[in-house]
């Protein structure tokens, strides 16, 4: 695995080991396996933290037409991370941990946080210092959220059982009008295509937890008038409405203006999550 070392700080009493280590997880297209690490939209979260920082480097596409759909990209990030974290618990057990990651990057870092949180993760959940999530496509309404609070919810779903013993070391920060991590909860037919990006690499060992995520969709679409509901956000005049949605959100730029957002207190959104890390030690 190749990674790139930004920054210097103070070391642990271990003979080389940081005091501070970060694994960074670039978004979509933004790093591939034809690429050297890319910081990308994270290197301003990263640049001049304490200790050592690792980018991951992983497929980062989202459509099949690119070679992995965004399941199997999604996988490979969360992999790779996961092997960075384990190295540096094994290596030097008094370093503490940040994970960090923008877009699908939020979505794999997330992830890993949540299974290191559950208890069962590759280092205890003490070893975490903090979770830095920009723009994560699986942020619940639940989250410690950064800035101006963005309604709905991840378009991927919230992650079944939250962060468990890290989440009081996690944040999330998403842009209002930013559709990747804000998707109004009666927006169903988004909600089953985030679903579905979510599963399109299916792991039978995950079946139960789709089973509950597909639930939660089913039945808050009952609850707001089932199939008729369902039909009428796929009608012609909706998907028109649709369509002229994602236009306008792409020429915004919302998902991709988190450099300047303000989050309070005269900081951006990324400059905040810089702080929230280089104050975890």
């Amino acid at each position: 695995m190749s990674g790139i070392v930004i920054g210097s700080g103070p070391v642990t009493a271990d003979p080389g080991c940081p005091v501070l280590y970060t694994v960074a997880i670039p978004g979509t297209w933004e790093t591939g396996h034809d690429k050297t690490p890319q910081p990308g939209m994270l290197s301003g979260v990263t640049n001049g933290l304490p200790g050592e920082v690792d980018y991951v480097t992983y497929a980062a596409t989202a459509f099949p037409w690119e070679g992995d759909v965004y399941g199997a990209s999604k996988k490979e990030a969360t992999d790779n991370a996961r092997g960075l974290v384990q190295a540096m618990g094994a290596r030097c057990p008094g370093t503490k941990i940040a994970i960090t990651g923008y877009s699908q990057g939020a979505d794999a870092a997330g992830d890993l946080a949540a299974e290191i949180g559950s208890g069962v993760g590759v280092v205890p959940p003490d070893r975490i210092a903090a979770v830095a999530l920009i723009s994560d496509p699986r942020r619940s309404p639940a989250d410690a959220q950064v800035g101006p609070f963005a309604p709905g919810a991840g378009a991927g779903g919230a992650r079944v059982g939250g962060f468990g013993f890290v989440s009081d070391r996690v944040r999330t920060v998403c842009a209002i009008g930013d559709l990747y991590c804000s998707t109004e909860q009666t927006d169903f037919i988004s909600r089953f295509a985030g679903f579905l990006a979510q599963t399109s690499d299916p792991n039978p060992a995950n079946l139960w937890r789709y089973q509950l995520e597909v639930g939660s969709i089913i039945n808050d679409l009952m609850a707001q008038g089932g199939i008729p509901t369902l039909q009428s956000q796929l009608s012609e005049g909706a998907n028109e409405e649709r369509a002229a949605q994602f236009e306008q959100f792409f020429k915004t730029g919302r998902h991709t203006s988190y450099g300047f957002y303000q989050v309070g207190g005269g900081q951006t959104a990324i400059t905040w999550m810089h702080n929230w890390i280089a104050s975890s030690v």
